[in-house]
């Protein structure tokens, strides 16, 4: 019997939630009450061989797929929005598009703000639990009801076939040991989630040939402690992935498979292997207008809820016409506003200097202080290290190439720079797929 977390757990103080009103967990509930997964965790620490995850396809509905990355308060915006235009939404999901707890600054702080402005609201989280255990007791205190482990080996010789590698902190392990650190990793989630009272979902993705024959094993392990439902899903073979040739499971497998695990515990069938950025009723597709609405709230600033104090945009420029300028070469940023006597232009409202060279860290933070009033820095190029201290500090950075104000029309619009003012490369060279080898990005 699946069981919601108790009071006990250090919620009580909180707003009652009506758990059963999960349409992943519950058959009454799915028809009436609808989901929507923000897309705030873009890392993964585990590269599955059936996975390939996969950026604007708006068309296709599976896991790990996104038509864009949220920041967490970008994400409350639009949460915003979206509980507004349909209210029947009652669960606020994070699912990627690679692990939340790859990512588990983003995934905590969406968490925390979901539940400081929707008490109400059900949160639940999909990982396949490599690094949930240390967030386990906060998510507890937030009253994260429901966590789906995805879990498809519990026999490192099998696991070890499933996964290219998996990343444990900067270290990343292959094969059997690879999956033997996973398995431990989250057989550990499982207890703990349990002892906090969360109900715990098991996705198990049938692979013929690969895994078929150890699900059973599988489910015996995690009902023994503690799962609440299972859901075995079967494997859609995805282009680009190691297992793209392997072929899906019949129908008649997964029926067999279904009924000997339920034996066990409950099994899922009303999944619809939902997508990172999934919204409404489960089933349901994603409209053209919801699209537009996560587009638009990706091409805010970090924090819309800064809005009134960040009301300009600064920009790197050689000589004022262009965005042409390294942001590590820049001396000075011309600092722009919106003018109020000509609708849809802009005017230089100052110049500020950049902060001198060296300083590692310190420097960035500087400059993030001195463009504090501003919502965006339009620069030709930026280095890593500056690209996240000044987006740590709220400051968003938007490397392009080309005319400043078709840049600056753009951002103060909140919308995406036009394609033929994007950078030609990107620093990791990924493309549309990320796949990696296990190292981290730099």
């Amino acid at each position: 019997m699946i069981s919601p977390l108790e009071p006990a757990c250090g919620a009580s103080k909180l707003a009652p939630i009506d758990f059963a009103n999960h349409p992943c967990f519950s058959k009454d509930a799915h028809k009436k009450f609808g989901r929507v997964h923000l897309p705030v965790a873009p890392r993964c620490n585990i590269q599955c061989n059936f996975c390939n995850r996969k950026y604007d396809c708006m068309n296709e509905s599976r896991p790990g797929v996104t038509s864009t990355v949220l920041t967490p308060p970008q994400a409350i915006a639009y949460l915003r929005d979206v509980v507004a235009k349909r209210p029947e939404i009652s669960v606020m999901g994070i699912a990627g598009p690679g692990d939340p707890f790859a990512n588990p600054e983003e995934t905590m702080e969406t968490l925390r703000l979901t539940r400081k402005h929707f008490p109400k609201m059900i949160l639940c989280v999909a990982t396949n639990g490599l690094n949930v255990a240390p967030y386990v007791d906060e998510m507890a205190e937030l009253q994260v009801s429901h966590v789906t482990l995805t879990i498809n080996a519990v026999d490192p010789l099998i696991g070890g076939g499933i996964y290219s590698w998996v990343r444990d902190g900067k270290r990343p392990l292959r094969g059997e040991e690879a999956a033997a650190v996973l398995c431990a990793r989250q057989m550990d989630a499982l207890v703990k989630l349990k002892a906090r009272g969360i109900t715990v979902k098991v996705n198990t993705i049938i692979m013929p040939g690969v895994n078929d024959d150890h699900i059973h094993d599988v489910a015996k392990k995690v009902s023994a402690l503690g799962a609440d439902i299972m859901n075995l899903m079967a494997l859609v073979p995805v282009k680009g992935a190691v297992f793209a040739d392997v072929p899906p499971p019949d129908t008649m497998t997964t029926a067999r498979l279904r009924l000997q695990c339920g034996q066990l515990l409950p099994q899922m069938t009303h999944c619809a292997r939902c997508r990172a950025d999934a919204v409404g009723l489960i089933g349901e597709n994603m409209t053209t207008d919801q699209h537009d609405a996560l587009k638009h709230y990706a091409n805010a600033s970090l924090n819309p809820a800064e809005n009134d104090t960040r009301q300009f945009i600064a920009v790197a420029t050689m000589e004022g016409a262009l965005v042409n300028q390294h942001l590590g070469e820049a001396e000075k940023f011309l600092i722009y506003e919106a003018d109020a006597r000509i609708p849809g232009s802009y005017r230089v409202k100052e110049i500020r200097p950049a902060p001198p060279e060296g300083g590692g860290d310190a420097r960035w933070a500087e400059l993030a202080t001195i463009l504090k009033d501003c919502r965006a820095l339009l620069v030709n190029a930026a280095g890593p290290t500056p690209m996240k201290v000044l987006t740590q500090h709220g400051l968003k950075v938007v490397e392009m190439e080309g005319l400043i104000d078709e840049g600056l029309r753009a951002v103060f619009t909140d919308k995406p720079i036009p394609a033929g003012l994007k950078r030609r490369f990107t620093s990791c060279g990924a493309g549309v797929t990320c796949k990696g080898t296990g190292t981290g990005c730099g």
